[in-house]
């Protein structure tokens, strides 16, 4: 856990979360700022800053943190028509440096999505 990171206070209880689903290694929840209906944002509970750290550094969990979209998804009602991102620096509007995916669905998405 980093100390000045959200997402981390919010696996620690520090800060209130709208939690939709958790296991022992992720955490979601809906986005504050939400663009599309279903707006869940998925978090391991391991403080890694992106997507690709995940997988290098805690492989399993990497696979939780899919296995958790996948779940967010059919408990929201999405069933195959979703999006997921990670976004991944700056550059891609990244704010928050944990990684987390964004499940978007309830509305037809555009292409192409930047």
């Amino acid at each position: 856990m980093s100390d000045d990171c959200l997402f981390c206070a919010m696996v620690g209880g520090q800060v209130q979360a709208d939690v939709v689903h958790e296991t022992d290694t992720t955490l979601a929840f809906r986005d504050i700022n939400p663009q599309a209906p279903t707006h869940v944002l998925v978090i391991p509970k391991v403080h890694q800053p992106n997507f690709a750290a995940l997988a290098q550094h805690e492989p399993g969990v990497a696979v939780d943190l899919v296995n958790a979209v996948a779940a967010v998804a059919a408990q929201e009602g999405l069933g195959e028509n979703y999006r997921l991102v990670f976004n991944t620096g700056p550059d891609a509007h990244q704010t928050v440096f944990h990684v987390h995916g964004h499940v978007l669905g309830g509305r037809p998405m555009g292409w192409p999505p930047g």
